[in-house]
């Protein structure tokens, strides 16, 4: 495995042969984000939507300033830290089944945490309602408006993890990915790559969005060309992942790229980040989900050829988050 930094805080991208090999391509790139900061990628979105609201400072009802959010986990512990660091108080909405762990993270950064009752998305709706009221001003990382510059400032903050791909690519002189496999919640981050990304990728260049089969938000929206309601409990191994509603403006950018889905089942999505720790990378079925995808995708000779995956294929993907410490 050959190892990309081009500069030292970086993350590093991976060179994996032996998972190109497994999957009949040419190449197959992974960039650590469970390296990152915080143990993943959402700490660079929640800090510059962060920074920038802070720089309005317009406070409702001229209050106390407060930072709210919903999260699954890792935007309010995002959001939390950005905060903390400011001394601004924050305030997260959790759906109430989220691991212990992830609670705890967020509480150490003297985040105040509401559980809710249901899922991520009845967690975006309380926090919706209680910026309504006046408590907060809230940096949600999810809209129906496409033009959401809240959502934006977030998505903008990933911008950095393709900054760094095209010049770690470009340090180690390796031709440009045609493939890129991308995990998604609400969308924001496989957007961001796909913005951020397009110089660095090959001209004809594939999106292929992976998310479970419980919780597929944005393949619905984009068979439907709209953000639509994914019904059911959601419950999914891959819990970052678990979102009933695509973001409207991570869905205008899928939409303009033909960004292709490819859905998991649980039992892929347990395998591929026990295949990666093979490698030593260590992450969860959430961080390892664009992995599940494209093996599903190279086993699968109908979604193989949908997907333009042959032996000259070189394929980008992410290790969003770590493990727990």
């Amino acid at each position: 495995m050959i190892v990309v930094m081009a500069d030292d805080s970086y993350t590093p991208l991976l060179d994996i042969p032996a998972l190109a090999r497994r999957c009949g391509v040419r190449r197959v790139l992974l960039k650590a984000e469970n390296e990152r900061a915080l143990g993943n990628f959402k700490s660079l979105g929640g800090a510059m939507a962060v920074e920038r609201i802070l720089q309005q400072r317009d406070w409702p009802n001229g209050g106390a300033a407060r930072i709210l959010c919903a999260s699954d986990g890792n935007h309010g512990l995002a959001v939390a830290a950005a905060a903390r660091r400011h001394g601004v108080a924050a305030r997260v909405y959790l759906p109430a089944n989220v691991e212990r762990w992830r609670i705890e993270r967020i509480e150490r950064q003297h985040a105040e945490v509401i559980l809710i009752e249901g899922t991520y998305d009845d967690a975006v709706v309380s926090a919706h309602a209680a910026s309504g009221a006046g408590e907060g001003r809230l940096i949600a990382d999810t809209s129906d408006d496409a033009n959401d510059e809240t959502v934006r400032s977030v998505m903008d903050g990933y911008l950095r993890v393709a900054r760094e791909v095209a010049e770690q690519l470009q340090a180690a002189n390796l031709s440009k990915p045609t493939h890129l496999f991308v995990q998604a919640g609400v969308g924001g981050f496989a957007a961001a790559m796909t913005i951020g990304l397009q110089d660095a990728l090959a001209h004809d260049f594939q999106i292929v969005v992976v998310e479970p089969e419980t919780a597929a938000c944005v393949a619905a929206a984009l068979a439907a060309g709209r953000a639509v309601q994914v019904e059911g409990n959601l419950v999914t191994c891959a819990e970052m992942l678990s979102c009933g509603r695509a973001s409207a403006p991570a869905l205008t950018t899928l939409l303009a790229h033909s960004a292709h889905s490819v859905l998991v089942d649980e039992e892929q999505l347990m395998t591929a980040p026990d295949m990666l720790k093979d490698e030593g990378i260590a992450t969860t079925p959430s961080g390892a989900a664009g992995v599940a995808g494209l093996l599903k995708a190279c086993r699968n000779p109908t979604l193989k050829n949908r997907c333009k995956l042959d032996e000259h294929a070189s394929v980008l993907v992410f290790a969003t988050e770590g493990r727990s410490q």
